[in-house]
């Protein structure tokens, strides 16, 4: 049974210290929940991989405190530095050269020369950095392939033997956004609760893309495999209304009567995204109840629509 740990000073010790002995803890951060553990042990990076069933040719995105401990991780270019300084802490991952003395442990690479970093918001993942003083490997806290959790209880019921520290609802509720920072010209390479036209705007220039392949620059980052961030119910998209069998999820002013929730009943993009995995975890075990199916309107591909619409669309392969 999931043990729920209070973000006390006592929570965190005991989060720490299992993290320290190459344990596993789910940590909250602005994102979604973490499934945690010390990104310089290989052993309990090993752990994550196996809890998850996650594939080993999938980086993991490592979590820092501070820009310092960046920096000892990671080589920084200019790109980089700019990304840092405007939107650090929050939801922005960078993939890096590792350093020549990085101390995470080659498997959070997935054998690659590079590292995915991020510097969380989040006070409870703050506070619990601080205090182990090492970076954290921390991929989505649910079965790979999966909906991703964005309350406590979702990885309580994904990951039942899991302690988790509770850190209530995650406010932006998507995956954070990824850019290689690698040559000249930065990657998109995963959209998410950063919008592209922030990080364009940043930066005075447009992001390449990289292209849905198998290659070593797609395998850079985490969450580009083709089904991703799934229900077990199946997920049609772009539904004008639903159909017998189905339960719609509904977004802005016009979703018909039917709808059994709405994301946004005003259109707005924040808030759909913050509600985008509680709502299809909700209805995923409503439909698994009643043996339906899932049904959701078009989302506009504004702001962080992109990225709704890119986990949609991998949640809905079969």
């Amino acid at each position: 049974m999931t043990q729920l740990i209070a973000a006390d000073a006592a929570g965190l010790e005991l989060c720490a210290a299992r993290l320290r002995q190459g344990e596993a803890v789910a940590m909250p951060t602005e994102t979604v929940y973490g499934l945690a553990a010390d990104a310089t042990q290989g052993d309990a990076i090993a752990k994550i991989y196996a809890l998850k069933n996650r594939p080993q040719f999938n980086p993991l995105i490592c979590h820092v405190a501070d820009l310092e401990a960046a920096r000892h991780i990671g080589v920084f270019n200019e790109t980089a530095e700019k990304l840092a300084a405007q939107f650090w802490p929050g939801p922005l991952t960078l993939v890096l050269p590792r350093t020549p003395d990085c101390p995470v442990h080659p498997l959070a690479s997935a054998g690659l020369d590079t590292l995915a970093i991020r510097i969380p918001s989040h006070r409870v993942a703050q506070d619990l950095l601080r205090k182990l003083c090492r970076p954290l490997v921390a991929p989505s806290a649910n079965p790979s392939g999966r909906l991703s959790p964005s309350q406590a209880a979702h990885v309580a019921a994904m990951l039942p033997d899991i302690p988790v520290l509770d850190g209530g609802t995650c406010a932006i509720g998507l995956e954070s956004s990824i850019i290689g920072c690698l040559h000249a010209k930065p990657l998109w390479l995963r959209a998410g609760g950063l919008s592209r036209a922030a990080i364009e705007a940043c930066l005075g220039d447009t992001l390449d893309e990289v292209p849905e392949t198998q290659d070593a620059e797609a395998k850079l980052a985490p969450g580009r495999l083709a089904r991703h961030y799934a229900p077990k119910a199946p997920l049609r998209l772009n539904a004008e209304t639903g159909k017998a069998g189905e339960l719609l999820i509904g977004f802005g002013q016009d979703a018909p009567p039917n709808c059994v929730a709405n994301l946004s009943p005003n259109g707005d993009m924040t808030e759909a995204a913050a509600l985008l995995f509680s709502t299809l975890h909700a209805l995923d075990a409503l439909a698994e109840a009643q043996g339906k199916s899932l049904a959701i309107m078009a989302i506009p591909e504004d702001g962080l629509g992109e990225a709704i619409n890119d986990r949609l669309r991998r949640a809905a392969q079969s």
